[in-house]
């Protein structure tokens, strides 16, 4: 059994809730998907494996992996909640992507030392950020591109006949 396994029968079994095959398998699933999923992106992939699980058992089970400082809730502006590892998770931010929802991790120790510097300049104890950069993927970036050109050349006009002059 995985840490995280450990970590969450112990927070289950405190709630007074009993450990379930289906909450196993939601679990599990969650723990070997490394994108931030939603609640729908998680069900989608649990009834993969077992159509029977509803819908309101991953959402619950979800919030029971979150209380138990497993899953992280994350908003990338655009109305929908999504969920991270949260158990010993290297720091990193993220770039999303506007057009296309895309979510990029990355960390950088430039960025951080910034931060402390900003910090301490202004005498402030950082306890923990998010950072988040919002713009285009470079796929979506050769298809504004695409469209940019496209709408930029000289239309055509076309006659049906020859237009008169006079």
């Amino acid at each position: 059994m995985t840490e995280e396994q450990e970590i969450f029968h112990r927070h289950i079994q405190k709630a007074g809730l009993k450990r379930t095959a289906q909450r196993d398998l939601i679990l599990e699933v969650f723990l070997r998907t490394e994108e931030h999923l939603s609640s729908e992106d998680l069900y989608r992939l649990v009834q993969k494996e077992d159509p029977a699980i509803g819908q309101t058992t991953v959402y619950r089970t979800l919030k029971l992996l979150t209380d138990a400082g497993l899953a992280r809730e994350v908003r990338f502006g655009d109305g929908r909640t999504r969920y991270e590892h949260n158990y010993k998770p290297p720091h990193h931010d993220h770039l999303i992507c506007t057009a296309c929802g895309k979510t990029i991790e990355f960390y950088s120790a430039d960025m951080e030392a910034l931060q402390d510097q900003i910090a301490a300049k202004h005498k402030f104890e950082l306890t923990h950020h998010t950072m988040r950069m919002f713009g285009y993927c470079s796929e979506c970036r050769k298809r504004r591109d695409l469209e940019r050109e496209e709408s930029a050349a000289e239309p055509r006009i076309r006659f049906a006949s020859a237009p008169s002059t006079g």
